[in-house]
């Protein structure tokens, strides 16, 4: 079309179904459906957009004129924007073990009913909640050079919340599991009463003092911290703002010769991609290769920007443009046993879980709350304790990694940005930490 250097069109269609049970009542359990399109045209400068309810619904002339829709607001766009070459190439979906849409809703909330029981059945539990979410997805991907394929993911996970209550004190314990291999909420009673028990074995923990120490991070938290400092310091669209601290660093030794913090796409993790929502092959991505910084993360306009890197991290929730995003995150196993990694830290704390936190890539600080944690006493792990956090610089922080475990674990969720939220997991081995701010009571 006149006037065009480039248009795609992405049309998701599905089903999602959620079930929410609030100590033993179902409030809610239901599937909605969905069907929408987003058409992006590449005028003389920037990007035109349209979004389409109903997709299915249309026709051939009425997708040229939703061609030409986009094409006339890129025309009024004063961006300069450029597209790196594609790369097209679509994965086999890993396939599932037992597919989720096969079991009746009625099955699937009395389930998830025992997990939520088993949560409920722990003495000193006050109140508990679980709920279960499965998203269906049927993509179709067509652009201007006749690129065309389609795929279909279906992803489903659970989580179960559990509140402990004694003299005026309240502590929680959470239990989620998602998986984009099938439906895992059959036999995952323990699940439950590990919500329970936590929540009630940290109303007796103690709070530590806060101050600079040793720490060992769990699989969990410290795959937080790979995902949330070094994985969104690394998207191309914050390097290319100047909003990463890891801007102009390629080629920088910034940790450990053992650290490499890699995303791949490519697993069969929650956060699995056949492709990117442009039409990219996508790979693995070392960001961090022992301990040097290596690439970033890119669409294919961030990489005609920036550079340095490949194309293949543009993610979309459906109706919604590309934004480049992180896929499956972690840290590289290490050599070190877990028991060394505790003898080896001989004071300090062991933090374990992520209760969320922030971070400022441009500013290169971050903020983490553990879920709880236990001290470290003479290379011997002692008292539990909870309302822990850790804190510090991102490269700071790199640098203070001492030791990497072998015992890489990875954690699934969702990862919020623009406005959309993707499925993602994140992971590591335990990791020691030297000099590790850790907020607590006072510091001495």
């Amino acid at each position: 079309m006149e006037g065009i250097r480039y248009y795609d069109i992405r049309h998701v269609t599905g089903e999602a179904t959620h079930i929410d049970i609030d100590n033993g009542v179902v409030e809610s359990a239901g599937t909605s459906f969905f069907d929408t399109a987003v058409i992006r045209a590449l005028g003389p400068k920037g990007w035109g957009i349209v979004t389409v309810e109903n997709y299915s619904t249309r026709g051939r002339k009425e997708r040229d004129e939703m061609i030409a829709s986009a094409a006339r607001l890129a025309a009024i766009t004063d961006e300069d924007v450029r597209l790196a070459e594609p790369s097209f190439a679509v994965l086999p979906v890993p396939p599932m073990k037992e597919d989720p849409r096969t079991v009746g809703l009625e099955e699937k909330t009395a389930i998830l009913s025992t997990i939520e029981r088993a949560a409920a059945g722990i003495s000193g539990i006050r109140s508990t909640r679980a709920n279960y979410s499965e998203r269906a997805e049927t993509v179709h991907f067509e652009d201007v050079t006749g690129t065309e394929f389609t795929y279909e993911t279906c992803r489903s996970g659970f989580g179960v919340l559990a509140v402990a209550s004694r003299n005026g004190v309240v502590q929680m314990g959470y239990e989620p599991l998602h998986s984009i291999l099938g439906l895992n909420i059959r036999h995952q009673e323990e699940k439950g009463r590990e919500a329970g028990e936590r929540a009630v074995a940290l109303l007796d923990a103690g709070t530590p003092k806060g101050g600079i120490m040793n720490a060992v991070l769990d699989q969990e938290l410290a795959g937080v911290f790979a995902h949330e400092a070094v994985g969104h310091a690394s998207e191309g669209d914050l390097v290319q703002e100047g909003s990463s601290v890891l801007a102009g660093r390629i080629g920088e030794k910034i940790g450990n010769p053992g650290l490499t913090i890699v995303d791949d796409p490519t697993l069969p993790e929650f956060g699995f991609e056949p492709v990117d929502a442009e039409g990219s092959r996508v790979a693995r991505t070392e960001i961090i290769r022992k301990g040097v910084v290596n690439s970033y993360l890119h669409s294919r306009e961030t990489l005609a920007a920036v550079g340095n890197g490949l194309s293949g991290h543009a993610r979309a929730m459906p109706g919604e443009p590309p934004l480049v995003r992180m896929s499956n995150t972690f840290i590289e196993n290490g050599d070190s046993a877990f028991d060394e990694i505790i003898g080896e830290c001989r004071q300090g704390i062991l933090l374990k879980g992520s209760r969320g936190g922030q971070v400022d890539p441009g500013r290169g600080v971050f903020q983490f709350n553990a879920e709880y944690g236990y001290l470290i006493v003479d290379g011997e792990i002692g008292s539990m304790v909870r309302d822990v956090s850790l804190s510090g610089e991102i490269l700071q922080t790199l640098h203070g990694i001492a030791l990497l475990g072998n015992d890489r674990k990875m954690s699934q969720g969702y990862c919020g940005k623009g406005g959309q939220s993707v499925p993602v997991s994140d992971g590591s081995p335990h990791v020691l930490l030297r000099d590790a701010v850790v907020g607590g009571s006072a510091a001495d």
